[in-house]
């Protein structure tokens, strides 16, 4: 394994640290926790609520939609609770992540706090970072990567640009059942409480939906709904990484250096802030991940002049603009592994 290098922005990083430690931005929110999930819990019971009123009618994909964006805005009180950063405790963070994973939206967070983690310990790194190189939209790093992608995948590579948000609406299902098959696989204490965890999920879920909606109604309801997850949770994370530099695998980067080139802030102030579940914020979010998604506004300031001091880039761009260069390194590799 690499051994990261030591520069001047690695000794200082300690002293950044303290100044979050004095302002108080390391410090628990979890009042605000409270509140935002108490809030988003409620509207998403209202959710469900307003499906039975509407009941067997195709107004019902109305629906769909607003359980679509709960969802989403679920799992993003999920990431927070994968990155300890609603309670000083382990096994309370861990609860909600299981409450709000497992139970509400159906994705194992078991299987996605390790996941996740690995990708801040290498973002954009070659062969280390589970979010490039896989799955059908896998942002194409090398030849020798595309080679032991699976069929389907190898053949969609040169059209990922077009198909990008398409595929999108799959990915809320993806998430799904890579969870399931991972849970299989461990066979194990914790993976069993999980798999009871989602089967309580998908067993309400079904229940309501063909309580309430004829076969073909359902079908088409839960296709919108999970498309919606998708779509919105997919381009929530896209902004925040691609497209921007690729580390090779056996790169010798120091912490603060790999996480700031690679990651781009998305400005929008507030409302970005609800919108994204504070993932606008991903340089401050990767240099702290146990950092409470309230403060990391707070910090961007203190962190921009830590760059502009170490001559490090801090990039920042409207969500628009992130997309182009999302879309633009699909294209470009793309057609790098098509010659």
């Amino acid at each position: 394994m690499p051994v990261a290098t030591i520069d001047s922005a690695s000794n200082d990083y300690l002293v950044l640290a303290e100044q979050m430690r004095e302002a108080r931005l390391l410090d628990r929110r979890p009042w605000y926790y409270g509140m935002k999930i108490g809030l988003t819990g409620a509207v998403l019971i209202a959710g469900w609520v307003a499906l039975f009123v509407v009941g067997d009618s195709w107004a019902s994909l109305w629906v769909a939609v607003l359980l679509g964006v709960l969802f989403t805005q679920m799992a993003f009180v999920g990431h927070d609770a994968g990155h300890q950063q609603i309670f000083s405790s382990h096994r309370a963070n861990r609860l909600v992540g299981l409450v709000v994973g497992n139970v509400l939206t159906g994705v194992s967070f078991g299987w996605w706090v390790p996941k996740h983690n690995a990708h801040h310990a290498y973002p954009n790194q070659i062969g280390r970072d589970p979010d490039i190189g896989t799955g059908v939209i896998a942002f194409p790093v090398a030849p020798d990567v595309s080679a032991r992608r699976n069929g389907t995948a190898r053949l969609l590579e040169g059209y990922q640009a077009w198909l990008f948000f398409p595929l999108l609406l799959l990915q809320g299902m993806g998430l799904h059942v890579t969870g399931i098959q991972m849970l299989v696989r461990r066979r194990d204490r914790t993976a069993l409480v999980e798999g009871l965890l989602l089967a309580v999920h998908f067993a309400l879920y079904a229940t309501v939906v063909l309580w309430v909606l004829s076969p073909l109604k359902a079908v088409v309801f839960v296709a919108v709904q999970q498309g919606i997850f998708g779509l919105y949770l997919g381009c929530s994370f896209a902004p925040n990484h691609k497209g921007m530099p690729m580390i090779e695998r056996d790169a010798k980067l120091s912490f603060v250096r790999r996480q700031v080139i690679t990651a781009r802030n998305v400005r929008g102030g507030w409302f970005a802030t609800v919108m994204l579940g504070g993932l606008n914020y991903q340089i401050e979010h990767h240099l702290f991940p146990m950092m409470p998604r309230p403060n990391l506004v707070r910090a961007q300031g203190i962190v921009q002049r830590f760059c502009r001091d170490h001559d490090l880039p801090y990039c920042e761009d409207s969500l628009a603009g992130s997309y182009r260069r999302a879309l633009h390194h699909l294209v470009a590799g793309s057609e790098s592994l098509a010659s």
